[in-house]
């Protein structure tokens, strides 16, 4: 069995691959794989002719990123120890990938760990998507040290150290494979956004860690699959974090959580359409009438005890929006 595979999900990303493909093939000392979600531009064929040393994993449609990992993960099963899941929009430095595989070799209770993860537009400034470290409120709001809600930190070195997070970011982080396949990956309904979260809660049910470590560091674009502000972005996320709650919350006290989301978000959601992003609002309700959809799909959390999250805010969202504590520090 080989040490770890370093696996790249892409989907008509050609321009993203020519791009950062060769930083990470430059740094990197584990084999890369590229798993193709049925592209139809010119992705394989920039493969075959620029990296040829590259493995590559066809999937015959486009599965989305739960799917698409899903499915070209299972035709690695065995083969290696570890998993380094990379989006194709990530730039990378020396020894990246060992520190994070020394990292797990290390910590034995740590079933995944990210990297520092900057922003490749602003290199002086955290990345939305992970930043320092990944954590979750009581109504299971991500955050992250160094990005809360839209508010992004410089990198002044305040989080150069190593610790342990509630999640782990889908940008890039690393962890055990047999662990991904033991937990049956990710989540194909999710289809993209709150996948990554959604197994790293079922990994800490499990009673394992996750970490972050600032020794690795990236830049990520951020943005290649659906922008930020993005009504399909903002309907999968409510979407898939209901569902991700239903999933793992006990089952006793999800509706308690489920109303106080849901105040919230009718608040957000009316004040979309205040704003004149009409869309934004629709997405906001598309988002729960999607979620009741498919509701059926999931089985509640009946048996499970609600995780105990590691970061300072109870309510990140009154926090950040009514008490004005835009930095991980102020919270």
């Amino acid at each position: 069995m080989k040490t770890c595979a370093i696996v790249i999900l892409n989907y008509n990303g050609g321009e993203t691959l020519a791009r950062f493909l060769p930083s990470v093939y430059n740094n990197s000392q584990f084999d890369i794989w590229v798993i193709d979600n049925a592209s139809t531009d010119q992705s394989l064929a920039f493969l075959e002719k620029e990296f040829p040393q590259v493995f590559v994993e066809k999937l015959p449609q486009n599965f989305g990123y739960a799917g698409g990992y899903n499915r070209g993960l299972e035709k690695l099963k065995g083969q290696y120890t570890y998993y380094i899941l990379l989006n194709s929009d990530v730039e990378v430095t020396p020894d990246w990938d060992i520190i994070l595989v020394d990292f797990l070799q290390r910590n034995s209770n740590v079933a995944a760990v990210q990297p520092k993860i900057l922003s490749a537009l602003d290199r002086n400034q955290f990345d939305y998507a992970g930043a320092g470290g990944g954590f979750l409120d009581s109504l299971y709001y991500p955050y992250c040290r160094g990005r809360i809600w839209n508010y992004i930190e410089n990198d002044e070195e305040q989080y150069e150290d190593d610790c342990l997070v509630d999640w782990t970011s889908g940008a890039c982080f690393a962890l055990r494979a047999d662990l991904f396949h033991e937990l049956e990956g990710f989540d194909d309904h999710f289809f993209a956004h709150m996948e990554e979260i959604d197994l790293c809660l079922r990994i800490r049910q499990l009673g394992l860690d996750l970490a972050y470590t600032s020794r690795s560091t990236v830049y990520h674009l951020g943005g290649a699959t659906l922008d930020r502000s993005s009504p399909k972005k903002l309907e999968l996320n409510i979407r898939n974090s209901l569902s991700m709650i239903y999933k793992n919350h006990p089952a006793s006290s999800f509706w308690r959580v489920f109303v106080q989301k849901g105040v919230l978000e009718l608040i957000a959601g009316i004040g979309y359409f205040f704003q004149g992003k009409p869309a934004l609002g629709k997405a906001v309700f598309k988002g729960y009438t999607g979620f009741f959809r498919q509701k059926s799909l999931f089985s509640p959390g009946e048996n499970k005890k609600k995780v105990s999250f590691l970061g300072p805010s109870r309510y990140v969202f009154i926090d950040f929006f009514f008490r004005g504590r835009k930095k991980f520090s102020q919270l």
